[in-house]
């Protein structure tokens, strides 16, 4: 007796919440987060042998590896100390805190990285937004703050937040970005730095502003050029030889291939070659001079002079706090973009969220050598792959060339012309410019890209880098929620595909194509049977998208058929107020052709690109259901195919759907904004018996009456081989054997069982016929007859 109590009390809790016995199984959230739940102890070993790549390959290291690592290493460290230099001079600050960057940058890397070609150090874009907050700052608190001091404080936080980023896996939030955002923004500061080194260049640094707009500092320099100084003889001789050096060993590799290595190498060393060359000169030109006549880098003290803790203040933490986005978003889109260009261009496959540790790890700890911020060198990094790196440890050997020049040669860099550094930098950045060519791609893939591009470009140009990387990030979201929200989707017809030569033993098979494509306006398709709506998403159904694709089908529901019930007869005082039915003026041309529509019978969603379904698409499908039953003043048919997800189905089934009647207990409303009783608010559907395939019964539905009729004395023909191009119902029917569909002696479709047919049953069990696999299933499903 108390089992019984039990059983009784537990089956009307469930149908209190719309379950009951006919309700078919579906995925439990238990069953799924049993089968998803990984072994704890195995996934915090996984994830701790993560955060330490090197234990993957350091026991395999061999001489080979050892041999292509000191060359690559050696060679990037060659580009590196240049480099470093100048970069320090974007960043406001003196030359020694490059190389105190590239030092720690380069070893840290080697450890944490997954990566064998990124370069790790300073670069261009974030030596100018490094330089442009101390500026901000400075302008606010005066000398409160030295450059180091803020330089140092914007890389422990922006290292920290970026290294929470990648300890938490939180690394899928740069796919984001897409790459025309990333190319635009880069084009743009390129263009920005560039503009800002010509000046010292021509020796014009110290009669304008040279971090201005992009645009105002290209204006300010052609006007000063009558001032310009002895320092152009360095800047544009320094930049004229780079790029001869440059191109004259690209021109030798290709006409004596014998010698491309070689070419190669000696083009990889003419930064070094040009600073030597002009530190020189300059050393010759200015050493008896009290007041040197061109301006020069200055001392550079040896060794690592500022070790120790960053000084981290409240107040300085508030100063920097605005511009902790940009600088942050610039670290890891930098560092990402490079890394899976060269994983992709040399066959592996980098984890985005350890390369995010790593980099959060090399700023960070760079910091107690008051290191600035730091990120991946798009320049060096080709350098170090085409050098023939092996493994991250080549990094090892580039930090040693860096402590090696700021312990022996450090001295020597007081005699470098800023001139020289100038055209070093304005050779490295030119690199990050998108060429026409790449940029027109971009044009020919997505127009609407190619705006974020060229916008992102203009805003650079034209106000700040900062604004260039916020329209970036904003226009590619509102694009991505406008795709989801705005997805196209098609009405759906069937073109016949026949063998050329039926003696080979092909089959006639169907596809289905939208009805109104430019990309298939060649090919007949033929319209669905007379009543009949198939409909393809070409997006998952969520809230966003859900009304627009609900009044997409309703519209077109009403634009097909014809209505159910006939208002011409009907006094205006008896029809609702939302619809009207036919107008009083119109003329009987105009009623005769909506009478000649046919009545809407079924309608065929094909689920094939739907990834996830939620609540409000759900509640949609729900209304739109009885919209068009209200529409057609009869019971609708909605049949579902290509369900791939066990979410999807169980999604469905909650809504009343699948089953072919709304089951007893099932609210019209998943989402109601009001709590109440809507279970009649539509008629649950009258659906013909069916066998144990889901398939009726020896009756078949007309599609003019939708009156259900004996299958006797219907004769439906089972010959005739049906037109690819024909738009007659009975084409649909024809042809039988392709779907495997035959015919009962009183004329309605029964289904072969031979193991050649190609068997229509439903997708998960027979409690859920109106799910099918595809297309042809879902057709054959609705039993039409041949006219």
């Amino acid at each position: 007796m108390a089992t019984y109590e039990s059983r009784d009390i537990k089956t009307r809790v469930k149908n209190y919440f719309g379950y009951t016995d006919s309700t078919p199984e579906t995925i439990s959230v238990t069953s799924w987060a049993k089968s998803t739940t990984p072994d704890a102890g195995q996934a915090v070993k996984t994830y701790l042998l993560s955060l330490f790549p090197f234990i993957q390959w350091v026991p395999r290291y061999n001489l080979t590896w050892l041999l292509g690592d000191l060359i690559a290493g050696i060679t990037v460290g060659m580009v590196l100390v240049p480099q470093s230099l100048s970069y320090a001079k974007i960043a406001l600050l003196p030359a020694q805190y490059g190389l105190y960057s590239s030092f720690i940058g380069v070893l840290t890397y080697a450890f944490f990285a997954t990566s064998k070609d990124v370069s790790i150090g300073p670069v261009a874009v974030m030596s100018l937004e490094t330089g442009n907050i101390i500026a901000a700052v400075q302008d606010k608190y005066g000398d409160l703050y030295s450059a180091p001091v803020i330089a140092t404080a914007l890389a422990f936080i922006c290292g920290f937040v970026v290294l929470a980023i990648g300890l938490l896996r939180l690394g899928w939030l740069v796919e984001f970005i897409p790459q025309p955002a990333v190319s635009g923004f880069m084009t743009g500061s390129a263009l920005n730095i560039a503009a800002g080194q010509f000046p010292a260049v021509f020796g014009l640094a110290k009669r304008f502003n040279t971090r201005d707009a992009t645009y105002k500092v290209i204006i300010n320099t052609l006007k000063n050029l009558p001032h310009s100084s002895l320092d152009a003889a360095f800047g544009v001789t320094a930049l004229a030889m780079l790029y001869f050096l440059k191109w004259g060993f690209a021109y030798l590799g290709q006409k004596k291939p014998r010698l491309a290595r070689i070419a190669f190498f000696a083009s990889c060393f003419r930064h070094a070659f040009v600073i030597i060359l002009y530190t020189i000169i300059s050393w010759r030109v200015n050493i008896h001079h009290k007041t040197p006549r061109i301006a020069l880098v200055g001392s550079v003290p040896s060794g690592l002079r500022d070790v120790g803790r960053p000084h981290i203040t409240g107040e300085l933490i508030g100063a920097i706090g605005p511009h902790i986005p940009v600088a942050t978003i610039i670290l890891l889109l930098e560092h990402i973009s490079i890394a899976k260009s060269f994983g992709r261009l040399n066959g592996y496959k980098i984890n985005p969220n350890q390369e995010l540790v790593a980099i959060g790890v090399n700023n960070t700890l760079g910091t107690l050598f008051s290191a600035y911020p730091s990120t991946g060198s798009f320049s060096r990094s080709a350098l170090k792959s085409k050098a023939g790196v092996r493994t991250p440890a080549a990094g090892l050997a580039t930090g040693v060339v860096v402590i090696v020049a700021l312990y022996a040669v450090a001295p020597a860099f007081y005699w470098i012309p800023n001139a020289a550094l100038s055209a070093l930098i304005i050779h490295a950045v030119a690199d990050l410019v998108a060429s026409p060519k790449h940029s027109y791609g971009f044009w020919r893939v997505s127009p609407l890209e190619y705006i974020i591009f060229v916008g992102a470009v203009l805003w650079s140009v034209f106000y700040t880098i900062e604004s260039g990387i916020y329209w970036s990030l904003a226009t590619s979201i509102v694009l991505l929620l406008v795709r989801l929200a705005r997805p196209k989707g098609h009405f759906l017809g069937r073109v016949r595909i026949k063998p050329e030569s039926p003696e080979g033993g092909h089959q006639i098979r169907d596809v289905y194509l939208p009805l109104c494509s430019e990309a298939h306006q060649d090919i007949p398709v033929e319209s669905p049977p007379p009543g009949v709506v198939i409909y393809r998403f070409e997006e998952s159904f969520l809230y966003p998208n859900a009304s627009l694709i609900n009044d997409r089908i309703v519209h077109y529901v009403k634009a097909n058929t014809r209505r159910g019930k006939d208002f011409s007869g009907i006094s205006a005082g008896d029809r609702p107020w939302n619809d009207p039915g036919p107008k009083k003026n119109e003329s009987a041309a105009a009623i005769e052709e909506q009478q000649s529509k046919p009545k809407l019978r079924a309608v065929i969603l094909d689920f094939t690109a739907v990834a996830n379904l939620d609540t409000t698409g759900v509640q949609n499908l729900i209304d739109t259901r009885v919209e068009v039953e209200k529409w057609a003043d009869a019971p609708v048919e909605f049949h579902f195919c290509g369900i791939l997800s066990p979410w999807i189905r169980r999604a469905l089934i909650a809504g009343g759907f699948g089953q072919g009647n709304t089951r007893a207990g099932t609210a019209l409303e998943v989402a109601p904004a009001v709590i109440t009783n809507l279970e009649n608010v539509a008629s649950p559907h009258p659906q013909p018996e069916r066998d144990s395939d889901g398939f009726p019964i020896n009756r078949t539905l007309d599609l003019e009456t939708g009156e259900q009729l004996l299958g006797e004395g219907q004769n439906q023909g089972a010959s005739g081989s049906g037109s690819g191009t024909s738009s007659s119902r009975g084409s649909f029917v024809d042809e039988k054997a392709i779907h495997g569909v035959g015919l009962n002696k009183d004329g309605t479709f029964k289904r072969r069982t031979s193991d050649n047919s190609h068997r229509t049953v439903p997708l998960v069990d027979k409690s859920t016929p109106f799910f099918h696999f595809d297309l042809p299933d879902a057709i054959n499903s609705l039993n039409l007859e041949e006219q």
